[in-house]
């Protein structure tokens, strides 16, 4: 709930910049030569700014998974470790006496 209301003046702002930029603009890809028509985009500003906000969104999402893969590395390093050990206690409560420990029967 609180989650959603942080979010709710964020997301009437973008909804009132997308309205307030509905103007459109010319986004020229070819730097050499600006007046070649295949390499022009023109469409309102606001698509920019989402268009430039999701790719963000995307390569640091991207960044952070790559940064994290050793801690995924280690996180299952440290599983197939657990699992071993863990058969390991399992033989050996198997294997030991029923009666009691070794160490009551030498009193």
């Amino acid at each position: 709930m609180i989650k959603f209301l942080l979010m709710l003046p964020v997301a009437i702002a973008l909804v009132l910049f997308g309205v307030a930029n509905r103007q459109i603009v010319t986004l020229i890809l070819d730097p050499v030569s600006p007046q070649a028509e295949a390499f022009k985009v023109s469409v309102p500003l606001f698509v920019f700014f989402f268009a430039t906000l999701a790719i963000g969104i995307v390569v640091g999402s991207a960044s952070t998974w790559l940064a994290q893969g050793r801690h995924r590395r280690a996180e299952r390093q440290f599983r197939r470790e657990r699992d071993r050990l863990q058969e390991e206690c399992a033989k050996l409560k198997a294997a030991a006496p029923a009666g009691g420990t070794a160490l009551a029967a030498l009193r």
